[in-house]
């Protein structure tokens, strides 16, 4: 992947945050990389060399910086400058697809391509190969969980992906030049791991971030007894291989982050929900470049003064999502959390006083009529439990999401709109458009799902981003003309489609 220098050389002057994680700075003198934002003495620029990602910088020799922590740059967003092979790759190693034990052509045939093919492929967007891209994963990983943490090495070195300890300590020798003890002794702020206090992790974005429109999506949506949003942040249950826990997500303005608390008995599994919340609540977006591209439409120009920072809410569970989508079909906003909310409390787990929203398991054969749902719709919702009950439909990270949308799609009862809308959020695709959407064909004028189309066309690959845009400014028109209200008051144009 070609950097541009000068770009880049006026970013680490300014130190801009929306290049944050875009590139790495590494310095030839001192051998270490780090991020555009790094508070440290700017160097000579003949010392300095320009690396697309961590793993290109690590595995041409420099050690991460310990100041600026490349570990917690927001990411390189997966979906910008890279093939869609490189996009599934990168997605399945942050799931630890990669980790010590697992090879790389069995890796790669997953992704249908040759080891050799794929390799090349990292070269050519990343400038480093899966292995390296991984084992940098590996070690970043760690290093979060020896500053964040005081959880014993043992969990951190399984939790990040390594098969063993020794493997473990020689991982960050290797790559910091000390011991795990000694980085830990060095930490700024180790946070205390004490389960019945649960855990925090600190999520960086790129600003701007618009947390108020974010927060009003998942409010209006929420599931009673599952998910709870007021002015302070969002919280869920969630479980995660059989086994539950509670997570709350808030904003932290002066920091550009996300202060995420997890209450999960299995700390082996907290990267995987820190990386299941990130995806949640797009993280990994590059508002300046959606911006750029959207912004050349004016039927966006102004919803995007607005909202400069608008991001895709996704989703805990893929299949929770689905089966809130099809339950939402030509019902409204409210009317659908409530039945969503009796789903929950009729054949979902109780845990405390709360609910977990039901497996698939325990929908493929449930009487979910007794919930208000009308039969067409409860048959649709059955069908869809017990093909991801049976693996045919995948949320996880090493799903094939064309190929699970079109079976989504030829569920009786289940048309494109649900398909595109539970791709947009359950799988984070940047790209999809739920074309029959009313909202939608108001906004630009389109008569029928074929013209939407034609008219979102120069949109590509971000429409998902403005169709999130173009509903939060109906959400805004419905309320005046004001930005989305911050503690619920308001309404939300919940008799229109686009309300699922």
């Amino acid at each position: 992947m070609e950097l541009d220098r000068a770009v880049c050389d006026r970013a680490v002057r300014s130190r801009d945050a929306r290049f944050d994680g875009r590139f790495f700075t590494a310095v030839t003198t001192t051998r270490i990389y780090c991020r555009p934002v790094c508070p440290a003495p700017l160097p000579k620029a003949e010392n300095v060399r320009y690396f697309a990602s961590a793993a290109a910088a690590s595995a041409a020799g420099f050690r991460p910086c310990l100041r600026c922590r490349p570990e917690a740059a927001p990411g390189t967003p997966a979906w910008a400058g890279t093939c869609a092979v490189v996009s599934r790759a990168l997605r399945l190693i942050d799931a630890g697809g990669l980790d010590e034990g697992r090879g790389l052509d069995a890796f790669a045939e997953g992704l249908g391509v040759t080891a050799r093919h794929l390799r090349r492929l990292f070269l050519r967007h990343l400038g480093a190969t899966p292995v390296q891209v991984a084992c940098t994963r590996r070690v970043h990983l760690a290093k979060r969980l020896i500053d964040e943490t005081d959880l014993p090495f043992t969990d951190v070195a399984f939790s990040s992906g390594f098969g063993s300890l020794r493997g473990f300590n020689r991982g960050i020798r290797r790559t910091y030049g000390r011991a795990p003890t000694g980085l830990r002794r060095s930490a700024r702020s180790t946070i205390s791991t004490d389960p019945a206090r649960g855990y925090s992790f600190r999520l960086a974005y790129r600003p701007p971030y618009d947390w108020d429109a974010v927060l009003g999506f998942l409010r209006s949506r929420a599931i009673p007894g599952v998910e709870e949003v007021d002015g302070s942040g969002y919280r869920r249950t969630l479980t995660l291989d059989g086994v539950a826990g509670r997570i709350g997500v808030r904003h932290a303005v002066n920091a550009r982050a996300l202060e995420l608390d997890v209450h999960f008995p299995d700390p082996r599994s907290l990267l995987r929900i820190v990386a299941r919340v990130r995806g949640m609540f797009d993280l990994g977006a590059d508002p300046a470049v959606i911006r750029a591209h959207l912004g050349r439409d004016v039927l966006l120009a102004a919803p995007l003064r607005r909202h400069a920072g608008i991001r895709t809410p996704g989703a805990w569970d893929g299949f929770e999502l689905a089966v809130r989508a099809i339950v939402g079909q030509q019902v409204s906003v409210a009317a659908a959390s409530t039945i969503a909310g009796r789903l929950a409390a009729l054949f979902g787990t109780a845990w405390g006083s709360e609910r977990l929203f039901p497996t698939a398991e325990q929908l493929a054969g449930a009487e979910v009529e007794t919930a208000g749902i009308v039969r067409s719709r409860a048959a649709a919702i059955r069908q869809l439990a017990r093909a991801v009950a049976d693996g045919a439909i995948r949320f996880g990270p090493g799903a094939e999401p064309r190929e699970s949308q079109s079976l989504i799609r030829a569920i009786p009862g289940v048309g494109d709109w649900t398909a595109q809308y539970v791709a947009m959020r359950a799988w984070g695709d940047p790209d999809a458009l739920p074309g029959g959407d009313l909202v939608l064909r108001r906004a630009t004028g389109a008569r029928t799902a074929s013209e939407l189309e034609r008219r979102a066309e120069p949109w590509r690959p971000w429409r998902s981003y403005a169709a999130i845009l173009l509903w939060q400014d109906a959400v805004d028109r419905a309320n005046g003309g004001q930005r989305s209200p911050r503690r619920g008051e308001g309404r939300v144009p919940g008799d229109l489609p686009s309300a699922r």
